[in-house]
């Protein structure tokens, strides 16, 4: 049995002053929220390490993922970090500032532009990239395979019941 945490003292007294009221949803909600803020902060400290915010890795990570030529419509990239194309645009103009990545023409619409990774981009996501996946694996240390699969398994459940 673990220690009583802050979420076990609130919903205590939640239910002192409102034993009408049943806050049992917080022990996962509340859970989840103080878990999704550290982790974010976690996550963060890592994308800050390669002079990226959590946008500019998104956006790179997308371009990457893409493969071969590493580019992508900016309408596609607003699809694919479920953010606006204006929080696209903001983003892209901080990466080309940067010189991770270019707009040019698409080679099949010419009226279109695609945003394109560089060389230093591709250097920086691919690097970037590998210590995000062992900062996540860092931070899932505590649970055993099975609690990592299981917990897996809840989420995507409960993500698939709430439609996201």
């Amino acid at each position: 049995m673990t220690a009583p945490d802050r979420v076990d003292t609130l919903t205590a007294q939640w239910r002192a002053e409102r034993p009408d009221l049943d806050p049992s949803p917080m022990q996962v909600i509340g859970r989840l929220h103080r878990l999704a803020d550290h982790l974010r902060e976690e996550l963060t400290a890592v994308y800050r390490r390669y002079g990226l915010g959590e946008g500019e890795f998104d956006i790179l990570a997308a371009l990457r993922r893409a493969g071969e030529p590493f580019a992508a419509a900016p309408g596609e990239l607003a699809r694919h970090t479920m953010v606006t194309s204006g929080a696209v645009t903001k983003r892209v103009d901080r990466l080309v500032a940067s010189g991770l990545v270019v707009r040019d023409d698409d080679a099949d619409d010419g009226r279109a532009r695609v945003i394109r990774l560089t060389a230093a981009g591709r250097r920086v996501i691919d690097e970037a990239f590998a210590a995000h996946l062992a900062n996540e694996e860092r931070l899932l240390a505590g649970l055993d395979s099975a609690q990592r699969r299981g917990l897996e398994a809840l989420l995507r459940a409960w993500g698939g019941a709430l439609g996201v």
